[in-house]
Protein backbone atom coordinates (compact mmCIF):
# COMPACT_ATOMS: atom_id res chain seq x y z
CA UNK A 1 0.00 0.00 0.00
CA UNK A 2 1.43 3.39 -0.98
CA UNK A 3 2.46 5.77 1.65
CA UNK A 4 0.07 8.53 2.21
CA UNK A 5 -0.02 12.34 4.20
CA UNK A 6 -0.82 10.74 7.38
CA UNK A 7 1.97 8.48 6.88
CA UNK A 8 4.59 11.09 6.49
CA UNK A 9 6.94 12.01 9.39
CA UNK A 10 6.33 15.93 8.64
CA UNK A 11 2.41 15.06 9.11
CA UNK A 12 2.77 14.36 12.82
CA UNK A 13 0.64 11.36 12.63
CA UNK A 14 3.69 8.60 12.13
CA UNK A 15 2.23 6.82 15.02
CA UNK A 16 -1.30 6.07 13.18
CA UNK A 17 -1.08 3.82 10.11
CA UNK A 18 -3.41 1.65 7.95
CA UNK A 19 -3.87 -1.56 6.92
CA UNK A 20 -5.86 -4.04 4.73
CA UNK A 21 -6.30 -8.00 4.31
CA UNK A 22 -8.00 -9.18 0.70
CA UNK A 23 -9.14 -13.11 1.83
CA UNK A 24 -8.63 -14.10 -2.02
CA UNK A 25 -5.18 -13.26 -2.69
CA UNK A 26 -4.21 -14.19 0.92
CA UNK A 27 -2.90 -10.48 0.44
CA UNK A 28 -1.60 -7.83 3.63
CA UNK A 29 -1.09 -4.24 3.08
CA UNK A 30 0.45 -1.83 5.29
CA UNK A 31 1.21 1.80 5.20
CA UNK A 32 4.50 3.33 5.92
CA UNK A 33 3.45 4.39 9.33
CA UNK A 34 2.67 0.65 10.00
CA UNK A 35 5.85 -0.48 8.47
CA UNK A 36 8.04 1.38 10.59
CA UNK A 37 5.96 0.34 14.09
CA UNK A 38 7.36 -3.06 12.77
CA UNK A 39 10.76 -1.56 12.91
CA UNK A 40 10.92 -1.99 8.50
CA UNK A 41 11.80 0.82 6.42
CA UNK A 42 8.54 1.36 3.90
CA UNK A 43 8.84 -1.32 0.89
CA UNK A 44 11.54 -3.12 2.87
CA UNK A 45 9.48 -6.38 3.31
CA UNK A 46 5.97 -7.81 2.04
CA UNK A 47 4.04 -7.90 4.98
CA UNK A 48 2.48 -11.81 5.44
CA UNK A 49 0.38 -13.94 8.17
CA UNK A 50 3.56 -15.72 9.51
CA UNK A 51 5.61 -11.64 9.39
CA UNK A 52 2.91 -10.16 11.83
CA UNK A 53 2.21 -12.65 14.41
CA UNK A 54 6.44 -12.92 14.39
CA UNK A 55 6.31 -9.53 16.06
CA UNK A 56 4.23 -10.09 18.49
CA UNK A 57 5.12 -10.32 22.26
CA UNK A 58 5.37 -13.34 23.16
CA UNK A 59 2.86 -13.40 25.89
CA UNK A 60 0.53 -11.47 23.63
CA UNK A 61 1.12 -13.71 20.74
CA UNK A 62 -1.88 -16.23 21.21
CA UNK A 63 -4.71 -14.32 21.59
CA UNK A 64 -3.96 -11.39 18.78
CA UNK A 65 -3.36 -14.95 16.47
CA UNK A 66 -6.95 -16.51 17.45
CA UNK A 67 -8.57 -12.38 16.73
CA UNK A 68 -6.20 -13.15 13.51
CA UNK A 69 -7.61 -16.38 12.48
CA UNK A 70 -11.11 -14.83 13.39
CA UNK A 71 -10.31 -12.14 10.64
CA UNK A 72 -8.72 -14.48 8.07
CA UNK A 73 -11.91 -17.16 8.21
CA UNK A 74 -14.66 -14.91 8.75
CA UNK A 75 -13.54 -11.10 8.18
CA UNK A 76 -14.85 -10.28 11.78
CA UNK A 77 -14.58 -6.56 13.15
CA UNK A 78 -12.38 -6.78 16.11
CA UNK A 79 -9.83 -4.41 18.10
CA UNK A 80 -6.97 -5.11 20.09
CA UNK A 81 -4.48 -4.05 22.41
CA UNK A 82 -1.27 -5.63 22.66
CA UNK A 83 2.32 -5.77 22.72
CA UNK A 84 4.64 -5.92 19.70
CA UNK A 85 8.27 -5.86 19.19
CA UNK A 86 9.96 -4.31 16.21
CA UNK A 87 12.77 -5.37 14.46
CA UNK A 88 15.23 -3.79 16.41
CA UNK A 89 13.81 -5.64 19.69
CA UNK A 90 11.88 -2.28 20.50
CA UNK A 91 8.97 -2.65 22.37
CA UNK A 92 5.60 -1.26 21.34
CA UNK A 93 2.10 -1.10 23.03
CA UNK A 94 -0.41 -0.98 19.58
CA UNK A 95 -4.10 -0.39 19.52
CA UNK A 96 -5.31 -2.06 16.17
CA UNK A 97 -8.55 -1.64 14.50
CA UNK A 98 -10.37 -3.29 11.84
CA UNK A 99 -13.78 -3.96 9.82
CA UNK A 100 -15.41 -6.00 7.53
CA UNK A 101 -14.34 -5.21 3.34
CA UNK A 102 -17.13 -5.93 1.54
CA UNK A 103 -16.52 -7.11 -2.48
CA UNK A 104 -19.08 -6.08 -5.31
CA UNK A 105 -21.69 -8.76 -4.71
CA UNK A 106 -21.59 -8.24 -0.75
CA UNK A 107 -19.23 -11.18 0.26
CA UNK A 108 -16.93 -10.33 2.92
CA UNK A 109 -13.72 -10.26 1.03
CA UNK A 110 -10.96 -9.11 4.09
CA UNK A 111 -10.88 -6.74 6.78
CA UNK A 112 -9.03 -3.34 6.58
CA UNK A 113 -8.49 -0.60 9.54
CA UNK A 114 -5.68 1.19 11.37
CA UNK A 115 -3.41 0.54 13.86
CA UNK A 116 -2.30 3.27 17.02
CA UNK A 117 1.08 3.13 18.60
CA UNK A 118 -0.04 4.19 22.05
CA UNK A 119 3.34 3.08 23.64
CA UNK A 120 4.14 6.60 24.97
CA UNK A 121 0.28 6.77 26.61
CA UNK A 122 0.59 4.12 28.14
CA UNK A 123 4.13 4.21 29.61
CA UNK A 124 2.72 7.48 30.38
CA UNK A 125 0.04 5.93 32.19
CA UNK A 126 1.88 3.10 34.22
CA UNK A 127 4.59 5.72 35.25
CA UNK A 128 1.85 8.12 36.95
CA UNK A 129 1.00 4.51 38.88
CA UNK A 130 3.89 3.81 39.74
CA UNK A 131 4.62 7.61 41.12
CA UNK A 132 1.34 7.58 42.92
CA UNK A 133 2.24 4.16 44.94
CA UNK A 134 5.69 5.15 45.27
CA UNK A 135 4.41 8.55 46.75
CA UNK A 136 1.81 7.07 48.84
CA UNK A 137 4.32 4.87 50.40
CA UNK A 138 6.87 7.41 51.09
CA UNK A 139 4.24 9.63 53.10
CA UNK A 140 3.33 6.82 55.18
CA UNK A 141 7.03 5.57 55.85
CA UNK A 142 7.94 9.83 56.85
CA UNK A 143 5.11 9.65 59.20
CA UNK A 144 6.25 6.91 60.93
CA UNK A 145 10.26 7.96 60.33
CA UNK A 146 8.87 11.31 62.49
CA UNK A 147 7.13 9.38 64.63
CA UNK A 148 10.44 7.41 65.73
CA UNK A 149 12.78 10.43 65.97
CA UNK A 150 10.07 12.59 67.73
CA UNK A 151 10.06 9.09 70.53
CA UNK A 152 13.99 8.99 70.67
CA UNK A 153 14.10 12.84 71.27
CA UNK A 154 11.90 12.71 74.31
CA UNK A 155 12.66 9.11 75.79
CA UNK A 156 16.56 9.50 74.87
CA UNK A 157 15.90 5.92 73.43
CA UNK A 158 17.17 4.54 70.25
CA UNK A 159 15.58 4.21 66.68
CA UNK A 160 14.46 0.56 67.59
CA UNK A 161 13.40 1.05 70.54
CA UNK A 162 10.97 3.73 69.58
CA UNK A 163 9.59 1.88 66.37
CA UNK A 164 8.84 -1.35 69.63
CA UNK A 165 7.02 1.40 70.97
CA UNK A 166 4.60 2.26 68.19
CA UNK A 167 4.67 -0.78 67.30
CA UNK A 168 3.25 -1.98 71.13
CA UNK A 169 0.77 1.07 70.92
CA UNK A 170 -0.75 0.05 67.23
CA UNK A 171 -1.06 -3.52 68.60
CA UNK A 172 -2.64 -2.44 72.04
CA UNK A 173 -5.49 -0.13 70.34
CA UNK A 174 -5.80 -2.13 67.17
CA UNK A 175 -4.90 0.74 64.96
CA UNK A 176 -2.96 0.48 62.01
CA UNK A 177 0.61 1.70 62.79
CA UNK A 178 0.82 4.30 60.11
CA UNK A 179 -2.28 5.57 61.58
CA UNK A 180 -0.74 5.81 64.91
CA UNK A 181 2.38 7.10 63.33
CA UNK A 182 0.56 10.04 61.68
CA UNK A 183 -1.98 11.04 64.25
CA UNK A 184 1.09 11.30 67.07
CA UNK A 185 2.93 13.69 64.50
CA UNK A 186 -0.17 15.59 63.63
CA UNK A 187 -0.86 16.08 67.70
CA UNK A 188 2.51 17.48 68.00
CA UNK A 189 3.26 18.87 65.40
CA UNK A 190 2.18 22.96 64.95
CA UNK A 191 2.43 23.25 68.60
CA UNK A 192 5.47 25.66 69.98
CA UNK A 193 7.87 24.08 72.12
CA UNK A 194 8.65 25.11 75.38
CA UNK A 195 10.62 28.08 75.54
CA UNK A 196 13.76 26.09 77.38
CA UNK A 197 13.40 23.04 75.11
CA UNK A 198 12.87 24.81 72.09
CA UNK A 199 16.02 27.01 73.17
CA UNK A 200 18.20 23.19 73.39
CA UNK A 201 16.52 22.41 69.79
CA UNK A 202 17.86 25.25 69.01
CA UNK A 203 21.57 25.13 69.90
CA UNK A 204 21.56 21.55 68.89
CA UNK A 205 20.60 22.74 65.35
CA UNK A 206 22.95 25.58 65.45
CA UNK A 207 26.06 23.26 66.56
CA UNK A 208 25.17 20.18 64.96
CA UNK A 209 27.91 20.42 62.34
CA UNK A 210 30.48 20.03 65.71
CA UNK A 211 31.60 16.84 67.21
CA UNK A 212 28.75 15.27 69.09
CA UNK A 213 29.20 16.14 72.90
CA UNK A 214 27.05 16.02 75.95
CA UNK A 215 25.18 18.52 74.78
CA UNK A 216 22.56 16.46 73.29
CA UNK A 217 22.26 15.01 76.46
CA UNK A 218 20.72 17.65 78.07
CA UNK A 219 17.36 17.37 75.70
CA UNK A 220 16.47 14.65 77.80
CA UNK A 221 17.79 16.01 81.27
Amino acid sequence: MSSNESDSPASGFERVGNFRYLSGPDRWEWSDAVARMHGYEPGAVTPTTELILSHKHPDDRAAVAEVVEQVLRHGAPFSSRHRIIDAGGREHVVMVVGDTVLGADGEVVGTAGFYVDVTEAFDSDVQRSVTKVVAAVDERRAAIHQAIGIIRMAYGVSAERAFEVLTWRSQQTNVKLRVIARQFVDRLTGQPLASQVRARVDHALLTAHEPAGVDGAALYD
